[in-house]
């Protein structure tokens, strides 16, 4: 079986079916385009066809270009390699849309249609971009859009040129530049498409044999088009080129390539004719490309993320989909867990001391439905549904049958001691219990369990229906069907699970800790919060370490930080921080929810860094280089990441990098800690390292894996080569 295939009809119409085997969605590779360009070459040749139809032979459209594919033309021959792959795909493209008409009259070309049965993403729009008319089937499930932006590149095939032409800038923007995707009938609204109909392949195919010469002449390609708008030189188009680079940048901080990449091509190639445009796009896209950082940014967030959610690291198990689940603690967070299963179709029982808790914990769906229902994203019946499967309750025997538990009651372990015993004495053996903490050792919690083989730990972020990662932690006795129990629920509830092994604070506190630690001594050292929160944030941050403290509430830091002291006793190193965090919550500065911290707020909403810090806290006289704290606050994490790997915490790079930037943000553009390492070198890395540990303490030295790398000329994806440490 091919990519394509051609069937040439009685009525002149030739309809060419994309259907990769073996995938859900199509992907174009280079094999396809090459089969395509000859079907398209021999639908032009043949005079018994009058016009072409191209459409998916599976329920959606196409997914998109085939990234591995794009990584292998850089692999191969550089950014030549790119630059060539990109301009064959110009060429197929463009073939299509001239049809075969005479240069200069711009007649005798056969109309080709696109009939897109589902959802069409990235190339699977640039295609019928392409084609003379857009056919898109009444199916407000598809999404259609170009959301190369969102992993670090941009539209390299034509979508970019075709779609500015199209709409103008500043229409073009929100689908260019921030990846936005629309159903079919919005789309339509868009200008993205056409035609929204019952059956799109018969409507596509009645237009080709009606469509005349002038039906298929892309505006662009007519003599007097105008850019819509404004071009760059026309004074509304000047404007809308100034506010769309000054949003650019005060959206990316410079950090983010694909986005100012686009921009020039978008502006550039609007100055030149339509094939010279391309080239320009095609020129900046290999740009884009050869750029670290989208290397990064397509392996952390494309295949390794992808790669986990499929189970990369899952051990050898019977499936394990979860039928009914236990949830013990309806506060926010267990009430957030039991909309995600219930939402993916998993029976939940939702169970609270006070049965006013329960039903309060049941409550927090109705309220995230209802508000779905009102932005006309879910229906009545689909809120009656999910909620059907909530049971809310303080009955512990309604536990009977269920696969899985998930504990999600306060952070005390007598507390989740007695839910674990008073659970277990009703589920079944081979159920599946796992304990929701952020902090708490897995370990020590599996003591109250009589099966502790069964036994795991699943820290989710809050809140639960936004936070994409969820951490798996297995304990010394943890066995395998617990892991494979706990990475099939993740995938059911459409989640991106990292698997880490038991220690303090995990993974995700274990980095994200002493990076809002550095922030906050830096204040106690006299250093401008201002400074400190912008150079976070220049960094790719998307909070700096001050914002987050308050958003995550700083009596939890406090807590955090009395029990991290207690246990470390003389080895604890982060005095100065706690000197800064408790004389703030002396203050009664709470952070956000209390509506005082290190930022000052007004009805919920952040004003402004409190002006009180200056006063407890004087600005030094000579005040840190940006890069200098740009440093701290980087490597503050990314050396913890490279001591989790040391020390067994982190089995596997890809989980690293993928939640850092899942979890906490870790700056997306370099792929995560690995990643941003890679990009830096392990002998650049070991001399900042050096210097910091001069300038501020031991926290910063670097660890033996990073020196033994810079010495040996190493870096992490070499090494380890995106798979488990221990391979």
């Amino acid at each position: 079986m091919t990519d394509f295939t051609m069937e040439k009809g009685a009525d002149g119409v030739a309809v060419i079916t994309w259907d990769v085997p073996g995938k859900s969605m199509n992907v174009l590779s280079m094999h396809g385009a090459t089969a395509l360009n000859g079907l398209i070459d021999d639908a032009l040749a043949d005079e018994a066809v009058k016009g072409i139809v191209i459409t998916s032979g599976k329920k959606d459209f196409a997914a998109g270009m085939d990234l591995k594919v794009i990584a292998g033309m850089k692999d191969a021959n550089g950014a030549q390699g790119v630059f060539d792959g990109v301009m064959t795909l110009h060429h197929l493209l463009r073939k299509i849309e001239l049809a075969g008409m005479d240069p200069k009259t711009k007649k005798g070309g056969k109309p080709i249609a696109s009939a897109l049965p589902g959802t069409a993403l990235g190339i699977g729009l640039e295609l019928p971009l392409a084609t003379h008319r857009i056919f898109a089937a009444d199916n407000p499930k598809a999404k259609i859009g170009l959301p190369e932006i969102m992993v670090g590149i941009f539209p390299g095939a034509g979508g970019t040129t075709r779609l500015a032409r199209k709409l103008g800038a500043m229409m073009a923007a929100p689908f260019l530049l921030e990846g936005k995707l629309s159903d079919p009938k919005k789309a339509k609204s868009a200008g993205l498409i056409d035609e929204v109909v019952a059956d799109p392949l018969a409507a596509a195919r009645a237009w080709v044999l009606e469509a005349k010469d002038a039906d298929i002449v892309k505006p662009w390609d007519a003599k007097g088009y105008k850019m819509p708008g404004g071009e760059p030189f026309h004074p509304a188009g000047f404007m809308t080129f100034v506010g769309a680079s000054a949003m650019v940048h005060g959206k990316t901080m410079g950090v983010y390539p694909a986005a100012k990449a686009l921009l020039s091509a978008v502006y550039e190639g609007a100055m030149v004719p339509f094939d010279q445009a391309l080239k320009i796009e095609a020129r900046w896209f290999t740009n884009v490309l050869m750029n670290p950082s989208s290397t990064a940014m397509i392996r952390s967030l494309f295949i390794n993320k992808e790669a986990l959610e499929k189970g990369a690291n899952r051990p050898e198990a019977p499936d394990q989909t979860v039928k009914k689940v236990g949830i013990l603690g309806a506060g926010m967070m267990g009430a957030g867990i039991a909309y995600v299963s219930a939402m993916a179709g998993i029976e939940v029982v939702l169970i609270d001391a006070a049965q006013e808790s329960a039903d309060r914990g049941k409550a927090y769906s109705t309220g995230l439905l209802d508000k779905a229902i009102s932005r006309k994203k879910s229906t009545e019946e689909k809120k009656a549904e999910v909620l059907a499967r909530i049971t809310a309750t303080t009955d512990y025997a309604a536990l009977e049958g269920c696969d899985l538990i998930v504990e999600a009651v306060f952070e005390d372990p007598s507390v989740k001691a007695e839910v674990t015993r008073r659970a277990e004495a009703v589920i079944p053996e081979d159920a599946i219990f796992a304990t929701n903490t952020s902090t708490l050792p897995i370990g020590d919690l599996a003591k109250a369990s009589s099966r502790p083989e069964q036994f795991i730990g699943i820290h989710f972020f809050s809140p639960v229906d936004k936070m994409l990662l969820v951490e798996i932690i297995k304990g010394k006795e943890t066995g395998p069907v617990a892991v494979a129990k706990a990475l099939d629920f993740v995938r059911q509830i459409r989640k991106t699970p990292i698997v880490v092994n038991d220690a303090r604070f995990f993974y995700a506190n274990r980095c994200i800790i002493p990076y809002i630690n550095e922030g906050i001594r830096m204040v106690g050292e006299g250093v401008n919060p201002t400074l400190v929160e912008n150079a976070a944030k220049m960094m790719g941050m998307p909070l700096g370490p001050l914002q987050l403290v308050d958003e995550t509430s700083i009596d939890l830091g406090v807590k955090i930080a009395k029990a991290t002291r207690a246990a470390m006793g003389d080895a604890y190193s982060d005095g100065a921080v706690d000197e800064v965090l408790f004389w703030m919550a002396d203050q009664g500065r709470m952070g956000r929810k209390g509506g005082a911290g290190f930022y000052a707020y007004e009805d919920g909403k952040r004003q402004g860094l409190w002006e009180g810090l200056d006063a407890r806290y004087p600005r030094a006289e000579d005040q840190p280089e940006l890069q200098d704290i740009q440093h701290r606050l980087m490597f503050a994490q990314s050396l913890e990441a490279v001591r989790a790997l040391e020390d067994g915490v982190l089995e596997d790079i890809r989980e690293g990098d993928v939640g850092a930037i899942l979890g906490w943000g870790f700056a997306p553009w370099s792929g995560g800690p690995f990643g941003w390492l890679d990009i830096l070198g392990a002998r650049k890395a070991v001399e900042i390292c050096d210097r910091l540990t001069a300038a501020h303490g031991d926290r910063f030295q670097a660890p033996a894996l990073l020196r033994e790398m810079a010495e040996k000329g190493e870096s992490f994806y070499g090494r380890f080569g995106g798979q488990q440490k221990a391979a």
